[in-house]
């Protein structure tokens, strides 16, 4: 990196060197952009919307089920504790975003599901965001954007089937 500039926040590939690893400079490149568009998403979320990134994803998991989900689908679905869950969904229980209600066959499990309100607002942000994705790619041509989808499949399948280790 010239001298006197500055390093984007979240970048991991500060210091490699060209002789290190293709695959270790690839994946620290794959973080650092994951990093950096997450950062922006983050960010516009929070001055648009007034709401923070997790609230945002439980919102988006919820709008896409076919149905109401339990708390322990939703803590599976994203990758998280139940505990995590729960303070998500009083934050938007409170705000009428979402409603909880026991489930009818085990009284001790929960049911989320949008509030007709909070679908609305979940439509506002989800338009939102589709435009921010569509500008923060918006310096890759379709071609290329294309060819890193596929790469980026390949890769998802390579370490779905072997784990990614050797």
């Amino acid at each position: 990196m010239p001298e006197g500039t500055t390093t984007p926040r979240g970048d991991f590939e500060t210091g490699l060197s060209p002789d290190d690893q293709l695959d270790l400079r690839t994946w620290l490149r794959l973080l650092t952009c994951t990093n950096m568009i997450e950062g922006e998403v983050r960010e516009r979320l929070r001055t648009e919307f007034d709401i923070t990134i997790a609230r945002f994803d439980l919102l988006a998991q919820l709008d896409r089920a076919s149905e109401a989900l339990t708390m322990g689908e939703l803590s599976r679905r994203l990758m998280v504790t139940n505990g995590n869950v729960t303070s998500l969904i009083d934050r938007l229980v409170d705000e009428d975003m979402v409603s909880r209600r026991p489930a009818p066959d085990d009284r001790r499990a929960q049911i989320i599901e949008l509030t007709p309100g909070g679908r609305r607002a979940f439509e506002k942000m989800s338009a939102a965001h589709a435009n921010w994705i569509g500008e923060l790619f918006d310096g890759i041509d379709r071609k290329n954007l294309a060819a890193l989808y596929g790469n980026l499949a390949r890769l998802k399948t390579s370490l779905s089937t072997d784990s990614g280790a050797s």
